[in-house]
């Protein structure tokens, strides 16, 4: 009976809507760090700590408020707590231990054992309460015991909660944890010197009334204080033999403070790239609006410095770490992660309805602009997503992925092709195509706000005087490319202008075009 009413409890909490919201919304208010309401708890709980602390130093040789005193002793223990408590239930299901229970031996046609699923649980929360950071808990709440004045001094033990609410401790504790058996070693070595030590300068110096060092305590604090080259001077060998003792301990201080010293700086260098970072998806999640681009080559290249010259946000993603690196190179915010899997943006926490201006699918291979878009569509049916078709074969499996506007290369080629053909070309055109030489190049100039305000018309771009060819402008309100355009051909923003000549009079025209200004 009793074990039937246990499972269906933990069917109901398992079912629960209720339940499971308010248990996930604990545990974002005290696990989560990207829950936008974390950062108010910590700050609340960061203040009781002080609080406390300052409490405890006045009340040492000065009288304390007795409204202020039990506040820091009741009311912040029983905040601290009702905090510790929450932890505990959040940090594992207890309902979910027994509900897979059940359904295993249900399976293998067993009657559920309730024992074996209540020493899980039992395990699962023993080993979160012989947690260091549980433990760090469960010391702070002891000040509570106000009778007892002995424990008034586990007020201290609250200062160690700061490493759970600041997020440069947890990163600093996070780095050095990779170096773990690195300072167990250094520690053992250490340990081993200052017994060692001890020993011997309590040997050398214990019958020398002149020395100050009469006890092994006496030699354990020289030995400490010596190893770890403070030196206070006021414990200091007196024979010969035990400044001999004190040469080669300080010698071993220094190797210690080396050693230490070179193990810190190794972790954080090794750490360094992830918690930069860890820190651009922290500030990625305040940015307001920006373009995400999903893979980074030749095209997304030009595009970028394109936006980036009107001052956009740009975030770059890929999952090539060599691709992330150039796009770091050109001054350009990029994540190694993969444009087309949930768990990239899941990790990133932004909100894509609200951040992302637009998604740009720019790899050079369709498959792999479709996995984007199905991806970025699964968290928002609304964003506007632009790609390259590659092949004209998958326009229509981009379209079903749902991307908004296809840019398909070849078409602007097919459509220059078609309107060269049978007409007149300029013999400098024709020479230029068939030279050898490979510094000659055709580009697309696109028309900006900035352009239109300087020219208004084909005539007055001055591409002769660069030693460059207009060889046609390819209209976007009317999707069509006008070869060998009259000299009174308007340009409107949002027009290419196809031009050929040298890549360095090329680069100096559509210089010449973004920063010429017009006489008034």
């Amino acid at each position: 009976m009793i074990k039937r009413l246990i499972v269906n409890a933990s069917y109901a909490l398992q079912t629960s809507k209720r339940y499971q919201s308010n248990k996930r919304f604990f545990y974002n208010l005290l696990e989560n760090d990207k829950y936008r309401y974390k950062k108010y708890i910590d700050i609340l709980m960061i203040t009781l700590i002080f609080i406390s602390v300052a409490v405890l130093i006045r009340e040492v040789k000065y009288p304390v408020n007795d409204y202020l005193l039990f506040f820091s002793t009741y009311i912040i223990s029983i905040i601290f707590f009702i905090e510790y408590v929450l932890r505990l239930w959040v940090s594992s299901s207890v309902s979910e231990i027994i509900v897979k229970r059940a359904e295993h031996d249900s399976f293998l046609g067993h009657s559920i054992s309730l024992s074996k699923a209540l020493l899980t649980v039992f395990r699962v929360k023993v080993a979160y309460i012989v947690s260091v950071r549980a433990i760090i808990d469960l010391l702070a709440i002891l000040p509570f015991f106000h009778e007892l004045r002995l424990l008034r001094i586990f007020i201290l033990f609250r200062v160690f909660k700061l490493f759970r609410y600041a997020r440069s401790f947890q990163t600093l504790a996070g780095v050095l944890a990779t170096k773990k058996f690195e300072f167990i070693t250094l520690g053992l070595f250490s340990s081993i010197v200052i017994f060692v030590s001890s020993v011997l300068i309590y040997v050398m110096e214990a019958n020398n009334d002149a020395s100050p060092i009469n006890t092994l305590f006496d030699a354990l604090y020289w030995s400490i204080v010596t190893i770890s080259t403070v030196g206070y001077g006021d414990v200091t060998p007196v024979t010969d033999a035990g400044r001999f003792v004190a040469m080669l301990v300080i010698t071993a201080g220094i190797a210690v403070l080396a050693f230490t010293t070179s193990l810190v700086v190794s972790a954080l260098t090794d750490k360094l790239e992830e918690i930069r970072e860890v820190k651009t998806i922290e500030n990625l999640s305040k940015m307001q609006e920006f373009y995400l681009i999903c893979g980074y080559e030749s095209v997304a290249k030009e595009l970028c410095k394109k936006l980036a010259s009107s001052s956009h946000n740009i975030i770059v993603l890929d999952e090539d770490i060599t691709r992330i690196n150039m796009a770091k190179k050109d001054g350009l915010t990029a994540l190694h992660y993969s444009p087309g899997k949930i768990s990239s943006y899941k990790n990133l926490g932004i909100d894509i309805s609200k951040q992302v201006k637009a998604v740009l699918c720019l790899r050079a291979n369709d498959v792999e602009n479709v996995y984007t878009a199905l991806t970025v569509r699964s968290f928002d049916k609304e964003v506007f997503i632009l790609s390259l078709l590659m092949n004209d074969s998958n326009r229509k499996k981009l379209e079903f992925a749902g991307i908004n506007h296809l840019v398909y290369p070849q078409e602007l080629v097919a459509m220059i092709t078609k309107e060269f053909i049978g007409k007149p070309v300029a013999f400098e055109v024709v020479h230029a195509m068939r030279s050898a030489n490979g510094n000659v190049k055709i580009d697309e100039l696109a028309v900006t706000t900035r352009v239109r305000e300087n020219f208004k018309t084909i005539g007055e771009l001055g591409n002769s005087a660069y030693r460059v060819i207009v060889l046609g402008v390819y209209k976007n309100d009317t999707d069509k490319f006008l070869f060998n355009p009259d000299k009174d051909t308007a340009i409107e923003v949002g027009d290419y202008i196809i031009a050929i000549g040298y890549e360095v009079f090329i680069g100096e025209f559509e210089h010449h075009l973004q920063t010429k200004v017009r006489d008034a």
